[in-house]
């Protein structure tokens, strides 16, 4: 059994003094432990119908694009303003520090279709719950959010819609 935590280098003081970052390209550059990590996350979906992944920049697009190869699933990414070339939606939002602007591309979302929201790691739930409020101005279905990790004290999940699964599979 590989304990994924060990592979997660912490970064002190980054972004910004205070902040311990965790930093995953310490995991996903052990192929192996990036295939487990890959398959356990296919695990949680395997029985549920997943068309697309929305992956959010730019961590999120690693994970997202091989899960969704695993699951033979779309893969839809959210930008940070200014980054997508096609006609777009646009959702601005509060940060901690200040504010943010992700976009998608408007033909991304489809009606009938189920979205998977990903990103690397759940912090303070900002940049999800952005995501998801992005997509529902398309009235998107949305099945779920899932994290390769989780910093639990953060709260994060409580930003997060209630009814919608929430899958993580670090834990800190």
């Amino acid at each position: 059994m590989v304990n994924f935590k060990n592979l997660i280098r912490d970064v002190p003081d980054f972004p910004i003094k205070g902040i311990i970052f965790k930093d995953i390209t310490t995991l996903i550059k052990d192929g192996k432990a990036f295939k487990k990590v890959i398959d356990k996350m296919a695990a949680h979906y395997r029985n549920k119908k997943i068309d697309r992944i929305v992956c959010v920049e730019a961590r999120g697009f690693i994970i997202g694009s091989a899960l969704a190869y695993k699951l033979g699933a779309g893969v839809v990414p959210v930008r940070k303003k200014g980054k997508l070339p096609a006609k777009k939606l646009t959702y601005k939002y509060k940060l901690e520090y200040g504010f943010d602007t992700i976009e998608i591309h408007e033909d991304a979302i489809e009606k009938g279709l189920n979205y998977l929201i990903l990103d690397d790691l759940l912090a303070t739930g900002g940049t999800s719950k952005a995501t998801y409020e992005l997509l529902k101005k398309k009235k998107a279905k949305v099945v779920g959010f899932a994290f390769m990790v989780e910093l639990t004290f953060l709260k994060g999940r409580k930003k997060l819609p209630r009814g919608v699964d929430v899958f993580s599979l670090i834990k800190y």
